[in-house]
């Protein structure tokens, strides 16, 4: 039964940030990691997330390190180009993956670019909760 997982995504300043924060508030040990990480968490990632009672505000990105890969029980991928990576990376660690969009890559009006993150922030949560569901069912 995985405990301890590791969500990655490319830059860790948004998807895998929020996808920590809400596995840690549902209880799990969890930690992210970027393949080029960017030099902070995204603003609107800590907005939208705080709407939910949950701040990821103290959350840093930090680079994907290969043997702290390897003490953790899963690795979730939250993007395509993050999964292509690992693919190819020689972790003994079952992976799984979500391909979510990008809600930074979303230009517009403030309201357009919160809407995105919302978007992408619910499907984390709704994606992590039956996660932990499917842990716990082991």
């Amino acid at each position: 039964m995985p405990k301890r997982i590791l969500f990655v995504c490319t830059g860790n300043s948004a998807r895998s940030q929020m996808a920590e924060g809400f596995a840690k508030a549902m209880g799990i040990e969890a930690f992210s990691a970027g393949t080029h990480p960017k030099e902070s968490v995204h603003p609107l990632a800590v907005a939208v997330m705080a709407e939910k009672g949950i701040d990821i505000s103290h959350q840093r990105p930090k680079p994907l390190d290969l043997e702290f890969a390897k003490t953790v029980d899963l690795i979730v991928t939250v993007c395509g180009e993050a999964d292509t990576e690992c693919a190819h990376l020689p972790l003994p660690v079952p992976k799984i993956h979500w391909d979510l969009p990008d809600p930074a890559k979303v230009e517009g009006s403030e309201e357009t670019r919160l809407a995105a993150f919302r978007q992408v922030r619910d499907e984390i949560e709704r994606r992590v909760r039956e996660l932990i569901a499917e842990i716990e069912r082991l």
